[in-house]
């Protein structure tokens, strides 16, 4: 069943061009990246293992094209593992209590989007999703969509400022992540939803009480947290999975050169923001 609500059609999303770049800094793949596809599971199929996360590159010609560049070692070539049918029957692909119409098909939306993993002398920042997500209350780290033609780098900072009132250093990217949904949107519409996030790391030189300016969007509230109790947050099953993959040391959270910094004491519309 749908609601009554009007949705505008959704933006185009970037084209994903995935590189491998081998030890010695050359360039030895290059693919597109299509719907609900993972970098990863790509390269891999091609013979490369992923050992890190390079680079986001964004330029504009005629359309955004968003590079993503990985670190790459030669293996033997992995089958992709089968790609669960997007068949309404298949609730582990989408919401369990998923009721759709005859004949409705999903539509196809893929939202890229930038995240930062931000340390301080007071720890990480986080946020906490708002009641206009299907993840109210729950927590994750600072960031969102691309606007059109944005650079990851910027909308990070943009994002940043927005949900925490915090200026940030942005440094290398750390991961990808991606990750298919199908259900409905919050308008109602049936949506096979293709997530596609780049998580960076960042320095905060000043921080300070987090503010939320992004008043009456995705994010209810900020805070600086310390990494020893990173796990008490109650986070998504998403988040919490990606949140594994960045390790944070208790001396990462001081930063660089600590001592002479300042030390006083997310379509955020879907389950797995």
């Amino acid at each position: 069943m749908t609601s009554g609500r009007s949705e505008p059609p959704h933006p185009e999303p970037p084209l994903l061009l995935v590189v491998g770049i081998d030890a010695d800094g050359v360039e030895v793949v290059r693919l597109v990246l299509g719907h609900g596809e993972d970098p990863t599971v790509l390269l891999a199929g091609q013979g490369w293992e992923v050992t890190r996360a390079r680079e986001a590159a964004s330029h504009v010609v005629g359309r955004h094209v968003l590079t993503l560049s990985f670190v790459v070692e030669r293996r033997l070539p992995v089958e992709p593992p089968a790609v669960a049918s997007v068949d309404l029957g298949v609730p582990a692909s989408g919401d369990t209590d998923l009721v759709a119409a005859e004949g409705e098909i999903p539509q196809p939306h893929q939202r890229v989007a930038a995240y930062a993993l931000v340390t301080c002398s007071r720890g990480v920042l986080m946020t906490q999703f708002s009641g206009r997500t299907n993840a109210e209350g729950t927590w994750g780290l600072p960031g969102g969509g691309l606007e059109g033609g944005e650079a990851p780098g910027r909308a990070v900072l943009r994002e940043v400022w927005e949900e925490s009132g915090q200026k940030i250093e942005v440094n290398e990217l750390a991961l990808v992540r991606t990750s298919r949904w199908i259900g409905r949107a919050p308008t109602g519409r049936l949506e096979d939803f293709h997530s596609v996030r780049l998580v960076y790391r960042a320095w905060c030189h000043t921080p300070t009480h987090p503010v939320v300016h992004d008043i009456g969007g995705t994010t209810a509230a900020a805070a600086w947290v310390p990494p020893t109790d990173l796990d008490r947050l109650e986070m998504t099953s998403g988040w919490r999975s990606l949140m594994s993959g960045l390790v944070v040391a208790s001396d990462e959270a001081d930063g660089p050169e600590h001592d002479q910094h300042e030390t006083d004491a997310h379509d955020g519309a879907r389950p797995e923001l």
